[in-house]
């Protein structure tokens, strides 16, 4: 025999949330036939038939919260498949989305931002761990894509990775940098992330650091090869104090330097949206396993 609750939807991905409140209509009855010098079996009978309206309104609740959620899925999910048709990462940083693909990206991300779950993102969660750069605008003047690309020529340096990883109030956005096709490096800038409101945070540059770059030697032309096995000779007989700064890359300062203001419009286990001032979205998925959605503890807001 089939179960009485086969034909209900599954609500297990819905995560648990406060009951519909009451209509007001309802409360103003309560309160209203309470008062009035009615005898026991009539107050009953009042009490029973305002009780059966506020279960009605109770149970039409679960079917709305549902629809809001599969809503919500279903623009994430477009979103994802609109930045594969775009011809993701690669395509963006090498200027191989079209106009159309980006105005499409961006009609969802709008689309998913008016379903954001998170009232109070920058105290939540799920802000920390590793997330992975899916898309940013030309002009965003935020992390490691402004650095790469107004430093170096598109001929002469491919981003191939961009991702940060947020705890504790800093972020590490790290970059993987191809330079002329063999030449393989890593540029980290590290920052402190300020709560200034449930949605708004400000980001300041704290140091950057430029890995010592590792080549590859079968990607090394074979012109090159002698010289190349002499750098490395080279290399090899410095002192070791000096080859153990070489190793730990160039540290550059930047406390003071450059800081930024931006909104996080959208946040859930999977999915970060975040924009800055002059409104352009940054939309990066996540790396790891989410943590705990535990309720977040008041916090004081710097101004």
């Amino acid at each position: 025999m089939a179960s009485p609750h086969a034909s209900l939807p599954s609500l297990s991905s819905i995560r648990s949330r406060r009951s519909p409140p009451v209509s007001p209509n309802i409360v103003a009855s309560l309160v209203l036939h309470s008062r009035l010098p009615f005898g026991g079996r009539c107050r009953r009978l009042l009490r029973r038939r305002l009780c059966r309206a506020m279960v009605q309104q109770a149970a039409q609740g679960a079917p709305a919260i549902y629809a809001k959620e599969m809503e919500r899925l279903s623009a994430k999910e477009s979103l994802l498949l609109a930045f594969k048709d775009s011809g993701g990462f690669e395509a963006l940083v090498t200027g191989k989305t079209t106009d159309m693909q980006r105005i499409d990206v961006n009609e969802r991300i709008t689309g998913l931002e008016r379903l954001n779950p998170t009232p109070r993102p920058t105290t939540s969660p799920f802000l920390e761990g590793r997330w992975n750069f899916e898309w940013f605008g030309s002009g965003s003047p935020g992390f490691a894509p402004t650095i790469i690309f107004q430093r170096f020529p598109s001929t002469l340096a491919n981003l191939s990775k961009l991702d940060a990883f947020i705890k504790d109030g800093t972020a590490r956005i790290t970059a993987n940098v191809k330079l002329l096709n063999s030449i393989e490096s890593k540029v980290i800038l590290s920052t402190k992330l300020s709560v200034e409101g449930p949605l708004r945070l400000k980001e300041e540059y704290i140091e950057g650091i430029l890995e010592t770059p590792s080549v590859s030697e079968q990607s090394v032309p074979e012109q090159l090869k002698s010289a190349f096995s002499q750098v490395v000779n080279t290399v090899q007989q410095l002192p070791v104090p000096i080859k153990d700064v070489i190793a730990g890359g160039l540290r550059v300062p930047l406390t003071g330097s450059y800081q930024r203001l931006m909104m996080i419009s959208y946040l859930d286990e999977e999915i970060l949206i975040i924009r800055d001032t002059s409104g352009v979205p940054e939309v990066l998925t996540r790396l790891d396993s989410p943590p705990t959605p535990l309720e977040p503890n008041a916090t004081d807001y710097e101004s």
